[in-house]
């Protein structure tokens, strides 16, 4: 099965290696950050959601209009608009994409950047009301009749848009989580789960979890698994630690040493989202995992989002990717600390090589079959 690749579509040229030296939203990078990667094989970038960051949708529609064939992840949040209106947001976005959008829901994983934009559930009631939002966007577009709800966070009768996807029955639904709460609304409803980049074993159960949560959720088809990785890619193995050090110093850097968190979102130490608790465990047991799975760029971070790297030449990364590939992994995610030169150094150099293998790979397993 075909290999996906998934890239960032940031609004500005920040990393947690280098200050922005721009707007929050630089529409010049943003746009060039885009076409660097549809020009060097990713198949999608994610627009990332955060509580004083440039609205997302407004960015995707803007870089959905000026590229031909990159598709856009979009991360939305359900607190911040009402299910029917985000319905209608995403298909008009998919409209103007010509059917190049997912969407993927964030439930939230600290208290306190939810707070920022009003929203004071806890933990478990927004992972109810998640999944609630799913299901009403889900139903919004594609029912051509109109429909009441009475659900649990929200109420309303006779709605039916006017703006339907592009895509047929509907956009796919991207969720993700290491939590027992995430496993089960993301088995239930999700068509990709998303994961933070753990070792090989880890990876595998949590995959087993999240099959099991959608088979409890009565599903036949399972969703679809994506991890997340940073990648550090050199032409030599002594060249890529070397890089690799060099980017933990200017993390630590970024950070005061450790006094000073990458950005508001994310604190240095005690996170609240069990994902992030988990990268840190991780980074507490060793440095180094597997092929080339690398923990001190979580652990400088206080297991920010997606934190951890795979070290190595590209052929080194490139087996390391095929190796969660081999647990049924089937969309990567990456992103490098220089936003545009590691996305178009992983797309000449390693997105080639994984996906001429699989190629490989599934051209053995036909023949076989036949």
């Amino acid at each position: 099965m075909p290999i996906e690749f998934l890239g960032i579509a940031a609004t500005n040229d920040g990393s947690e290696t280098n200050p922005r030296s721009g707007p929050s939203f630089d529409k010049d990078f943003t746009l060039r950050l885009g076409r660097a990667h549809e020009d060097f094989g990713w198949d999608r970038v994610l627009f990332a959601y955060g509580s004083g960051s440039p609205e997302p949708s407004a960015a995707a529609a803007f870089l959905l209009s000026r590229t031909e064939a990159l598709q856009v992840l979009l991360a939305h949040r359900p607190n911040v608009s009402y299910p029917t209106f985000a319905a209608k947001t995403f298909a008009t976005l998919d409209r103007i994409g010509e059917g190049r959008l997912t969407v993927h829901f964030i439930t939230g994983g600290t208290d306190t950047e939810q707070q920022r934009e009003g929203d004071y559930l806890g933990k478990d009631e927004r992972y109810r009301r998640t999944r609630e939002y799913i299901q009403i966007v889900k139903k919004a577009w594609t029912s051509r009749e109109p429909f009441d709800w009475d659900g649990e966070f929200y109420r309303f009768a006779d709605f039916v848009s006017d703006t339907f996807p592009v895509q047929q029955p509907r956009p796919d639904v991207s969720f993700g989580g290491s939590s027992e709460a995430a496993y089960a609304a993301g088995g239930a409803e999700a068509d990709i789960f998303a994961l933070w980049g753990e070792p090989l074993a880890e990876t595998a159960a949590q995959i087993e979890r999240v099959h099991a949560a959608a088979r409890a959720a009565g599903r036949t088809t399972m969703p679809r698994i994506q991890v997340a990785f940073r990648p550090i890619i050199a032409p030599t193995e002594e060249l890529a630690w070397e890089k690799a050090q060099r980017t933990v110093e200017r993390i630590n850097a970024h950070t005061t040493g450790g006094q000073q968190p990458i950005s508001r979102r994310h604190p240095l130490s005690s996170p609240e989202n069990t994902g992030s608790q988990r990268l840190l465990e991780i980074a507490e047991r060793g440095q180094r995992f597997d092929r080339a799975l690398w923990t001190p760029t979580a652990k400088a971070t206080g297991g920010a989002g997606n934190s951890n790297a795979l070290v190595g030449t590209p052929e080194t990364v490139a087996q390391a990717l095929l190796d969660y590939v081999d647990l049924g992994v089937d969309i990567i995610s990456m992103r490098g600390y220089d936003l545009l030169g590691d996305a178009i150094d992983v797309g000449r150099y390693v997105i080639p090589l994984v996906r001429d293998e699989v190629a490989t790979r599934d051209a053995a397993a036909a023949g076989a079959a036949a």
